[in-house]
């Protein structure tokens, strides 16, 4: 049997909605284990404990109940949750929390620096993972004048320069344009590493993640959601547009173009749906 690359125990996390109120159960012991290789996302609604999740496994909120495990071994002193840091990789959802060096190379080069590289070794490491994300020229910009998407790259660029086996990525598409969204898809896709992904955005799920799990009143489902597409035609599949209760653009497009949407549902056999002239009636993730 694979050992997990890191599990939880019967985890338990309550904190107060704001000072002075009663505390709540974001955590209810939860019980997870996340294989060595594994790519998938999590889907829930806001609020169901998906950040406080990520926190607990890289050791920056301690639980009130439960065990954090990393390859098998407990998670226990200083220098277990170092040797964790050096295998798990975090991005947060607020680039702006990750980046705090004046220029680029500089905030890239930090983590390599912490692992023992010497400051040529941290320099040439940094350098070469802003060349595998195409920012080679961005190791004297200055940080906080990058636009937000550049801050996105340059913050996942300062988690791959310390070689982790697994990256946790918190939201990555939030306040992406489509080009840097896309991009960030392809350089996902060349990594040869595992990929834990909270993110309400099913299309980026579908490209990145080969399954999706649920959080619901603070645990996870046993059991992953397949995320995949089903082409649909309305006459608005060249330009923008939203499903559901939403508006549709005005504008001269009288012909159908076939486009995809991806949802989530637990069927992950053959499976069928019935005709329908749009994706609302698809099954919402669940």
């Amino acid at each position: 049997m694979t050992t997990p690359l890191f599990e939880l125990r019967s985890v338990t996390c309550r904190y107060p909605a704001h000072p002075g109120a009663a505390p709540r159960t974001v955590l209810d012991g939860l019980d997870f284990a996340f294989a060595p290789q594994m790519r998938a996302g999590l889907i829930g609604p806001n609020g169901c404990g998906k950040t406080t999740l990520f926190n607990v496994i890289m050791g920056l909120t301690r639980p009130d109940h439960g065990e954090m495990r990393f390859k098998g071994a407990p998670v226990a002193t200083a220098e277990d949750l170092r040797n964790l840091r050096r295998g798990l990789g975090l991005l947060f959802q607020n680039s702006d929390d990750q980046l705090f060096n004046p220029t680029v190379l500089e905030d890239v080069a930090f983590g390599p620096l912490n692992l023992g590289l010497t400051p040529r070794q941290a320099r040439e490491r940094a350098a070469e993972t802003l060349d595998l994300l195409g920012l080679s020229g961005f190791e004297e910009r200055i940080t906080h004048k990058l636009s937000g998407g550049e801050k996105k790259l340059v913050a996942l660029a300062t988690i791959l320069a310390m070689r982790p086996e697994a990256l946790l990525l918190d939201e990555p598409t939030n306040d992406l344009d489509p080009a840097t969204r896309g991009r960030l898809i392809g350089i996902l896709g060349n990594l040869d590493v595992a990929l834990f992904v909270i993110s309400h955005d099913l299309d980026f799920l579908s490209q990145t993640t080969s399954g999706t799990f649920s959080m619901k009143n603070g645990r996870i489902e046993n059991r992953t959601m397949a995320v995949h597409t089903h082409a649909h035609v309305h006459a608005h599949g060249d330009m923008p547009h939203v499903h559901g209760n939403g508006v549709h653009p005005t504008g001269d497009h009288a012909e159908g173009v076939p486009h995809e949407h991806a949802h989530a549902h637990a069927h992950d056999g053959e499976h069928a749906h019935a005709p329908a002239a749009d994706s609302a009636n698809e099954p919402e993730p669940r």
